[in-house]
């Protein structure tokens, strides 16, 4: 069951199942490409949290799992000046880094998040993002391990939110 968020309808485009399936699918990717290399997960706060801990349960090898948090958004959807509120507490200096994302929009956050990490000289870095939309994408990133890939519109569900509100949501909607 949806309810209505900021007005609008949300409409789902992503069901839970095709959400689960793909989860196992990238957990089978990077057991292959990181099980001798124990790395450190990162998650961007709020909206990684439901992502990475399904993602995390697909990984058939051992990790470490450490968070950041930032704010870019105030009052809504309206972008304001990007803060750290809080940085890794696990040292990625020698260590290889996998930074999970729900949402790659803009890319500002997960680029800044990335210039971080990459200045304390992790191994390697990667980037994962459930889903990438490149319709509002403001600087050159790429992801490493995407999820979904999605043109256009502004989704919840699955960590995703306008304004708090639809992270619960089992799937993926795009509000209408």
């Amino acid at each position: 069951m949806t309810y209505e968020i900021g007005g609008k309808n949300p409409r789902l485009i992503i069901s839970a199942g095709e959400i689960r399936a793909r989860i196992r699918e990238l957990g089978v990717e990077l057991t292959a490409a990181y099980s001798e290399k124990k790395p450190i997960v990162v998650g961007i706060l709020k909206g990684s949290f439901i992502f990475l801990a399904d993602l995390v349960r697909e990984m058939d090898f051992e990790i470490e799992i450490d968070f950041v948090q930032t704010s870019s958004y105030r009052e809504g959807m309206s972008p304001g000046a990007l803060e750290l509120l809080m940085g890794p507490s696990i040292q990625p200096s020698g260590r290889h880094v996998i930074l999970v994302e729900d949402l790659l929009d803009t890319g500002v956050t997960s680029s800044f998040v990335e210039d971080l990490i990459l200045s304390k000289n992790p191994a390697s870095f990667a980037l994962c993002a459930l889903v990438d939309k490149k319709e509002r994408r403001e600087v050159p990133i790429e992801a490493d391990y995407v999820g979904f890939a999605l043109e256009r519109g502004f989704i919840v569900g699955f960590g995703t939110d306008y304004a708090e509100a639809g992270r619960n949501l089992p799937g993926i909607y795009v509000l209408e």
